[in-house]
């Protein structure tokens, strides 16, 4: 039980003594020194985009931000997107007032675009930093970047009006920069958006890659020709080589589109245990309603002799010429359907396959992870995921700059990683049922803009795990997991999810407090948020906060109208402990808060739900994850 008067006696005498100790200096930090890029905390383009510049001898205008309140310096890639923290109402109550803006000096620097139009600097020894008070700013030219449109400044007006002049801008100043209205849609119009673009592409996939199994059937094994390499090399293209009940010969390679069709799992597609069992080297190859076993042991190949080559040389190799039941090389349009496959090693290895499907079908891996490798391995491609069921190996679907992959409505257990996306964009990875994974969504490696929509993890080391920037967690189910939700990734967007009986509900990772999170269930976990890196966070947006059980205090419009701090040592106490209630409105609790938003070196790490909700998002749902009532 919580002996209230001493903790109020406490938290009084450190009010007292701290207040007396600080004094704010408004105008403190208004000219500021540059620092090394590198040392900053960046947000902007995603790490996909900034290996590209880097590699292609491109130009990223960036920006420096001092904040009052925040001890670390913001580095931006991108001048809007230091226009678009600032604009965000969250920023000046989390960060405090920009103390200082500096931007991208090209002044000297003989800025130039190629012949894609993207941002070079044929004097890149002169580069310095501008105040943006100073700065003039050309936009909407030609210019862009991989991340998209380039707004670039200069000290001088007459280089920047001479830039503006050779590529078709215009020039102006910080104030109309920073007031310049740029559709930005909100949050769940970009979620929707990318939702209903991504399906819509992978039903189109689907419903293409169906035309495959209705191919006129030219060979038949064991009639027409005496194994399944003869008959391969017998059909002609764009037709079926069917394979009736049985055992057949594998590592056969398959240079033209064709499709082999089984009779179900009576056909039985063996390898010679070393290698890969079928290899595919023509777009539009169909691999239908059979078994395949047989596979070499080799996940990744050696990298002893790898060298040179482009900067993710060594996932290309090591990754991309392990052994596999199927690899694909140019699979653009294939199919693989009613497949089960057991491997030691990858189940379907892809190399360059947009619009390749994997859908209907089983791979099995071995039941530690350490042996095995990937169910699905996606390299450079989007490719849809549908309705496959994974069990044992080390990762179910595995992705490299696989732009816009899907992976839906499958079922992942005993893994590694369910899906693991690594410097893979805009992907969408929906209504998956995973269990008994060391985690089971993990995005790495700075991408941008993917969403996990509709997913149950349970049972798992961690259910999402999210890096990279500008993601959309929403709609999830995570449950009796070790933590629901890890989210590293700046400028995400958390909704809907029922976080429930976790050991850790959300730890937040950032240094950047520039998560959305409302209208969340965090109910029933051992510690509801763990935010203990970096300042104090927001989790409210538009006048909506989270539900985290049931609070105390009077509702208005669906919110408690007192604010809850979810990693707060008092307001732990209000669920449970008695004396919590009394404790935490107290004058003393109060002027210790007071004090805290007026001295930022009082402000600790932490979450504040300014608006908590008096009922659950979704009461049905955790209902059934709890098995009673919330």
């Amino acid at each position: 039980m919580i002996d209230v008067r001493y903790v109020l006696a406490a938290l009084a005498f450190v009010v007292l003594l701290t207040a007396t100790g600080f004094a704010v200096d408004p105008d403190a930090g208004r000219d500021v020194e540059p620092v090394s890029f590198d040392e900053t905390l960046t947000m902007g383009m995603t790490g996909v985009d900034v290996q590209e510049a880097r590699a292609r001898n491109l130009s990223i205008p960036q920006g420096e931000v001092f904040f009052s309140r925040y001890e670390y310096v913001v580095g931006y890639y991108g001048i809007d997107s230091v226009v678009a923290h600032l604009q965000d109402s969250r920023t000046t109550q989390q960060f405090g007032e920009p103390a200082g803006v500096l931007v991208s000096d090209y002044v000297g620097n003989d800025p130039a675009l190629n012949e894609q139009d993207f941002l070079i600097e044929r004097n890149s020894i002169a580069g310095g930093w501008v105040s943006a008070r100073e700065a003039w700013f050309v936009v909407d030219s030609r210019a862009r970047t991989p991340g998209g449109p380039a707004v670039v400044p200069f000290s001088e007006r007459a280089a920047a009006q001479s830039f503006a002049d050779r590529y078709d801008g215009r020039v102006l100043d910080w104030e109309a920069v920073r007031d310049r209205r740029v559709d930005r849609p909100s949050p769940t119009t970009r979620m929707d958006r990318i939702t209903e673009n991504r399906s819509e592409w992978a039903d189109r996939q689907v419903s293409t890659t169906e035309s495959l199994r209705e191919r006129p059937v030219s060979v038949v094994v064991g009639e027409d020709a005496p194994t399944l390499a003869a008959a391969v090399e017998r059909a002609p293209a764009n037709t079926t080589v069917r394979l009736p009940p049985g055992t057949y010969d594998g590592n056969v390679t398959v240079d033209k589109p064709l499709t082999l069709a089984g009779a179900g799992p009576e056909t039985h597609v063996r390898g010679r245990f070393s290698g890969t069992v079928i290899t595919a080297t023509a777009p539009r190859v169909a691999v239908t309603d059979l078994r395949i076993s047989g596979t070499g042991s080799t996940g990744a190949r050696s990298l002893a002799n790898v060298s040179g080559g482009e900067w993710d040389q060594f996932i290309r190799v090591a990754y991309g010429r392990g052994d596999a039941a199927i690899q694909f090389e140019n699979g653009t349009g294939s199919l693989v359907a009613g497949v089960e496959i057991r491997t030691r090693a990858n189940g379907v290895l892809v190399r360059g396959g947009r619009g390749l499907v994997v859908r209907d079908s089983r791979i099995v891996g071995p039941g530690e992870w350490e042996d095995g490798f990937m169910g699905v391995l996606a390299m450079f491609d989007p490719v849809v995921v549908q309705n496959v069921t994974f069990e044992g190996g080390r990762d179910a679907v595995y992705t490299h700059r696989a732009h816009g992959v899907v992976v839906r409505d499958s079922r992942m257990t005993d893994l590694r990683y369910g899906v693991h996306e690594m410097y893979t964009s805009r992907a969408l990875v929906r209504n998956n049922s995973i269990r008994g994974t060391r985690t089971g969504v993990i995005v790495m490696t700075r991408p941008h803009l993917n969403v996990l929509r509709g997913n149950d993890v349970r049972e798992s080391d961690a259910g999402l795990i999210v890096a990279g920037s500008a993601s959309f967690v929403t709609d999830n189910v995570l449950t009796d997991n070790g933590v629901g939700i890890g989210i590293g990734a700046p400028r995400s967007y958390l909704s809907r999810n029922v976080v429930a009986d976790n050991g850790i509900g959300i730890r937040d990772d950032l240094l950047l407090p520039s998560l959305t999170v409302t209208e969340n269930d965090v109910v029933g976990n051992g510690r509801q948020v763990d935010a203990d890196m970096g300042p104090f966070r927001v989790y409210t947006a538009a006048g909506r906060g989270n539900y985290w059980g049931r609070l105390p205090g009077v509702a208005e419009d669906g919110t408690i109208d007192a604010a809850y701090r979810p990693t707060g040592a008092v307001d732990a106490t209000v669920l449970s402990a008695e004396g919590g209630l009394t404790l935490r409105e107290s004058p003393a609790v109060a002027l210790l808060r007071s004090v805290q938003d007026r001295l930022p070196g009082l402000r600790t790490s932490g979450v504040l739900d300014t608006a908590p909700l008096a009922e659950p998002v979704r009461p049905n749902t955790l209902e059934r994850v709890n098995g009673s009532e919330p």
